[in-house]
């Protein structure tokens, strides 16, 4: 198992990891995903011991090894440029971190691990000359040298396309099961993740002042199905409007799970379309934290962003239900009730004026 507390990091003035804490059960597979910049690779480097943390604790199966060197920590690391030495062979690659051996064990370990990652009869062979997916199971075959009880996997098959991309994974997966190794895998492709991953993380739910983070269509749709979707006909919970251009999701994590989200698009205000206006879509807080205060501090956010970006009024077709929330929270009520065709609810338009308006 592998527990992260309260990991945190600055590069110069900027927060880099703040508060950063995950669990990795024995045998589990976590992808982290997100936008760059927001610390994966960095979370990765401070697990490892490359990297220094201010703060914090790694723990491995109950061992704190926040302050031994990266060798003993238990740890291997799959770097994204797979970072194999130039000036040694495939073999001498992956024995490099074979300490403690006899000659002759190492070459028994190569050999195993090379019939491991499907490269056998290439120990000997310069690895200035190998296949880029040939290399990267090199680097997984490194990685694995001293049975490392956690996996660290950086972008493990950035670079390589198609049917070859696909086949790594496959293998990389079926391999890592088979030795119940531990893994927290980074990944910008959402869908390698999900082929992958026993568990996906969003890498901004795990940062303990980023409360209120852009999240993607995918995260957002279980919940949106949950609490917009409950007791009403079958629908998709997608909106055209997700697609549109400058359309915004923000959402609230909490202990790495969205309770709050919502949508936040680039729409003219229907009953005045000369001045810059959003229509917020899609407001949902998960049923047990209604009423908590999580919705209104979803809407402030995303009424200061939407005021940012220079917009003058933020509507939407509220439900008659939430009517109260929006009025609480500074919207007016404009015409009449109307009623939603998609769900047979009654709804009405409110509105915000923002600080921007002249």
């Amino acid at each position: 198992m592998l527990k992260i507390t309260d990991l945190t990091i600055h590069y110069e003035n900027e927060v880099v990891l703040d508060g950063v804490c995950l669990e990795v059960a024995t045998g589990e597979v976590v992808s982290l995903v997100g936008p760059s910049g927001e610390g994966k690779t960095t979370l990765l480097r401070v697990i490892a011991g490359i990297e220094r943390a201010e703060s914090g604790t790694v723990s491995v199966d109950g061992t704190d090894v926040t302050h031994l060197p990266t060798h003993k920590r238990g740890i291997g690391l799959v770097f994204q440029d797979n970072q194999l030495f130039p000036h040694l062979s495939v073999g001498e690659n992956i024995a490099y971190s074979m300490r403690g051996m006899t000659k002759h064990e190492q070459t028994l370990r190569v050999n195993e691990l090379l019939a491991l990652v499907g490269l056998d009869g290439l120990r000997d062979r310069d690895v200035t000359v190998i296949s880029g997916g040939e290399a990267k199971r090199v680097a997984v075959a490194r990685s694995l040298a001293a049975n490392p009880k956690v996996l660290l996997l950086d972008e493990p098959l950035s670079g390589l396309d198609g049917e070859l991309h696909d086949r790594l994974l496959r293998d990389l997966s079926t391999l890592l099961a088979e030795r119940n190794t531990t893994v927290v895998h980074v990944t910008h492709d959402r869908n390698e993740a999900r082929l992958f991953a026993d568990r996906i993380v969003d890498i901004r739910s795990l940062h303990r002042s980023k409360r209120v983070v852009q999240v993607s269509t995918e995260d957002l749709l279980p919940l949106r199905m949950a609490v917009l979707r409950d007791g009403t006909p079958s629908q998709d919970p997608r909106y055209k409007q997700d697609e549109y251009p400058g359309c915004v999701h923000l959402g609230i994590y909490e202990n790495q799970e969205l309770i709050a989200c919502s949508s936040w698009i680039p729409q003219e205000w229907p009953l005045d379309e000369h001045l810059p206006a959003v229509q917020l879509k899609g407001m949902a807080v998960a049923k047990h934290l209604q009423g908590s205060g999580v919705g209104a501090e979803l809407l402030s956010a995303g009424v200061q962003r939407a005021e940012d970006d220079g917009a003058h009024y933020i509507w939407a077709r509220a439900r008659d239900s939430a009517l109260k929330f929006y009025t609480q929270n500074g919207f007016d009520v404009f015409g009449d009730q109307f009623v939603d065709e998609a769900t047979g609810m009654g709804h009405h338009l409110v509105m915000k004026v923002t600080t921007r308006q002249p």
